[in-house]
């Protein structure tokens, strides 16, 4: 039990750049969800969980209702989720999750960043077999062991639940994460502090000297990529 969740973004400071393509990425994502699912987050829970977390970063209303107008108005925009799998310095790996509507683009710049670190690209399958895709969402206010009567009544599986000081993480399969919430508000309305479908490695490893410049020189030009969504790798920083 534990999985140590930790916070992917850490590495981006809230510079003028970071924020507009924070902004903008919601916005991409956003509309997709919008266009493949509907308009209305009540019946659209996918779109109500990223305009939540949305509003948690402190994305603009304006933003968010821009890109939802964009799809009741007909816009037409494709939008295609591709993940790079990455072998850096020292035995790291990292799996770059982009948004993007060109995917030559984005596969470009991806590419480059590897290039001036002297990091290589692998095929599909070769760094995802040692990460687990999980829904992780945390919570306040409710006891762990409440928290695991609501899954068992919900007749939910999950793949693990850990406490970090008052906050009760669980880690579940994806595609539950709609009913690990709802299960859990059979208790009581709260807050999700965490509300995540993330990547996260078996293991982690530590890298130091130059090895260490390296990656945290790539995680910094693959930041500044504008079709990536989320980088996740296995060193422990």
């Amino acid at each position: 039990m534990g999985r140590a969740y930790e916070v992917r973004k850490a590495s981006i400071q809230k510079t003028g750049a970071a924020k507009a393509k924070l902004y903008s990425m919601y916005a991409r994502e956003i509309y997709d969800i919008a266009k493949k699912g509907g308009t209305d987050p009540s019946s659209n829970a996918s779109l109500k969980r990223i305009m939540e977390r949305a509003k948690k970063e402190q994305v603009p209303a304006d933003i968010i209702k821009r890109a939802i107008d964009k799809v009741n108005s007909g816009v037409d925009e494709s939008y295609e989720k591709v993940n790079y799998e990455i072998f850096g310095p020292a035995g790291s790996t990292l799996i770059v999750e982009c948004l993007t509507d060109n995917v030559n683009r984005s596969i470009s710049s991806v590419k480059a960043a590897l290039n001036k670190c002297k990091c290589k690209m692998g095929v599909q399958g070769s760094v995802s077999f040692n990460y687990d895709n999980l829904c992780i969402i945390g919570f306040k206010d409710i006891t762990e062991e409440e928290a695991m009567d609501a899954i068992i009544n919900a007749d939910l599986d999950i793949e693990d639940i850990e406490t970090d000081n008052d906050l009760v993480i669980i880690y579940g399969n994806p595609k539950d994460s709609h009913a690990l919430k709802s299960a859990i508000e059979t208790i009581k309305e709260v807050e999700f502090e965490i509300d995540e479908i993330s990547m996260l490695p078996k293991e982690k490893i530590t890298i130091e000297g130059e090895d260490k410049e390296i990656f945290e020189r790539l995680l910094t030009m693959l930041d500044d990529v504008e079709d990536v969504k989320n980088v996740y790798h296995n060193v422990e920083i």
